[in-house]
């Protein structure tokens, strides 16, 4: 399945499961609606008519004694009108209510309808007796036992309703229950899913990452974990970056041969040149003039030079092309010093600059460094001080602990370097203005390889410098580095900070 269709399954069934909820949650309210409008319907209706009805009754009962005092046509039909009142009430509360329970109060308000034009007839032609007879043996016990009839209802609508009331809470509340179950279970669905799609995603890259890092670092044999038969876009790319690896291995086989045939090709002429010059000098071949002399001086010299020139430059050819190795082994810091004291103290002395070298309390006796590569970086920075530096001015080297680093300065009292061409110095073949200020030319190259013999130790170089008063170099070297081949890294870094 590819990465494109695994995403959208996943997040068309993130999706489902997290709708599911919400249906049942719309399930439960649709039945809780429905047990509230039966309610409404039922109950709450069959109340509001019961109310009703009883105040009808209250109304007959009130116009049936007005009858017996006035004994009026007007208050004769006023209790016809509370009576029919009643009734109607009566046939609506059947309605919702069993007919068993609301046919007796039906059959006597139709018997106190019918008695009532009795009664007011016997009180208009002055049969009082009769009248009394009529109200207290039938109007009376008719009103009475109606009124006693609406109570056992009035109970069982409370009892209903209680019960339906009851039945909506708990279905309320089980719905509730329900529905915070069906959400965490979708959630965790949910959860399960997107550590699913994170995992199927974030280890491909993670490996890629790591093979990637690894073909920065030089290691390109490193085999990545992902395999190119993956039927997705991280088995295309697995495919892409084993091609690749393959390629860039090949062409780093390609960098080495190069090297080293060009190391051969340079270096056997300039050795074949350089000898026969000294032989011509020592007169082999022949006596020679004065002019032929310091023309042979001339030519050896610049012979000497090519040759530097070419030292150097496969130096940072092997370094850019991953070649260049550090061995790092134990050098004691005291003697790396005494050393480089000595080397410098004569050319000091034949400059007239005060030469001087410090070691601050707390350095470590030992450091794991690759000597040779350091005499070379700190051999190149102090002949470009005394280069600089004119009689009477002042060169120093120090040292002092930093953290589990060494910091290293080489100070110079010299003509200096102009602020614009600071960021510079560390490039190939670049010199600065200050070249008029040199007792020597150079070639542009030693900084270079200063600066990726450092970075092979993971260092960092800097300098500053202000002209008229001197420049200063300052080294930052840890004091264990592991034996590894110098990288393009840093190739790549300079090309993307010049794009």
């Amino acid at each position: 399945m590819t990465l494109r269709a695994r995403l959208a399954l996943g997040l068309a069934i993130i999706a489902v499961v997290l709708v599911v909820p919400l249906f049942i949650v719309q399930a439960s309210m649709k039945r809780l609606h429905e047990d509230v409008r039966t309610v409404r319907d039922r109950e709450f209706r069959a109340s509001l008519v019961l109310g009703d009805l009883r105040d009808a009754l209250g109304e007959v009962r009130a116009r049936q004694v007005a009858l017996g005092i006035v004994k009026s046509d007007t208050v004769h039909r006023q209790l016809l009108e509370a009576i029919r009142s009643a009734r109607a009430h009566a046939d609506s509360l059947a309605t919702t209510i069993a007919d068993s329970a609301t046919a007796p109060i039906r059959s006597r308000l139709a018997l106190m309808e019918t008695t009532a034009d009795s009664e007011y007839e016997a009180w208009r032609a002055g049969r009082d007796a009769e009248a009394d007879s009529i109200e207290t043996s039938i109007m009376a016990p008719a009103l009475e036992e109606t009124e006693r009839l609406l109570k056992p209802i009035e109970r069982s609508l409370r009892v209903a309703t209680s019960i339906k009331v009851d039945r909506a809470e708990s279905a309320l509340t089980d719905a509730e229950r329900l529905s915070v179950a069906a959400l965490a279970i979708a959630l965790a669905v949910a959860t399960l899913i997107a550590l699913w799609l994170t995992r199927s995603i974030s280890g491909p890259v993670q490996a890629l990452e790591r093979g990637l890092r690894a073909v920065a670092d030089g290691e390109l044999e490193h085999e990545l974990d992902l395999s190119p038969a993956r039927r997705d876009e991280f088995g295309r790319l697995a495919e892409s970056f084993s091609t690749m690896s393959t390629q860039l291995l090949e062409l780093d086989k390609l960098k080495a041969e190069f090297v080293s045939v060009a190391s051969h090709e340079l270096k056997t002429p300039i050795n074949v040149i350089l000898g026969y010059l000294q032989l011509m000098q020592e007169g082999i071949y022949g006596p020679l003039s004065g002019k032929q002399a310091e023309i042979l001086a001339t030519v050896e010299s610049q012979g000497r030079t090519l040759a530097r020139l070419a030292a150097h430059l496969l130096d940072v050819t092997r370094f850019e092309a991953g070649g260049g190795r550090i061995e790092p082994r134990p050098v004691r810091l005291a003697t790396l010093f005494e050393e480089l004291e000595r080397a410098f103290h004569v050319l000091a002395v034949q400059r007239g600059v005060d030469f001087r070298v410090s070691l601050a309390d707390g350095l470590p006796e030992e450091v794991h460094w690759d000597a040779d590569r350091i005499n070379e970086v700190m051999g190149n920075l102090l002949s470009n001080a005394f280069k600089f530096t004119g009689a009477d001015g002042v060169v120093e080297l120090s040292a002092a602990p930093s953290d589990d680093h060494v910091q290293i300065r080489v100070h110079d009292s010299g003509a200096g370097i102009p602020p614009d061409q600071l960021p510079h110095i560390f490039e190939k073949f670049y010199q600065a203005d200050n070249q008029g200020a040199a007792s020597a030319s150079g070639s542009g190259l030693g900084l270079a390889i200063a600066k990726e013999i450092v970075e092979a130790h993971h260092g960092t170089i800097r300098c500053d410098s202000t002209v008229g008063h001197g420049t200063t170099f300052t080294l930052l070297l840890p004091t264990e580095v592991l034996s590894r081949r110098r990288t393009g890294q840093h190739r790549i870094a300079e090309l993307q900070a010049v794009s």
